[in-house]
């Protein structure tokens, strides 16, 4: 029986998510970079709800490493933990979406 043994790096997280402050109706996008292309089971979340690629949510994948997530014409309950997870890799950040005050 013969092994063979991939000195295979586990991929790691080159730049995390970072939380972002937006207003009523603008787009909010995270970024998380990992070291390599191919990482399985890539998912992202919002509130641990999963999140799906549709008109209002834009889920992109560049070079197989840089994974992005945009949220359009976000309203203040989209306000939360957005988590990104490839495999066991784990990042998250707080959205925070801001009405428009009126009263100044």
């Amino acid at each position: 029986l013969l092994l063979l043994c991939h000195a295979e790096e586990e991929a790691v997280i080159v730049s995390g998510l970072r939380s972002t402050d937006v207003f009523v109706g603008e787009s909010a996008t995270f970024t998380c970079e990992l070291s390599h292309p191919g990482v399985k089971n890539v998912q992202w979340w919002l509130d641990g709800t999963p999140l799906h690629n549709n008109l209002v949510t834009e889920i992109s994948e560049q070079d197989g490493r840089i994974h992005t997530l945009t949220l359009n014409d976000v309203a203040c309950h989209d306000s939360g933990t957005v988590t990104f997870r490839a495999g066991s890799l784990i990042s998250s950040a707080k959205l925070l979406v801001k009405g428009i005050s009126l009263l100044e």
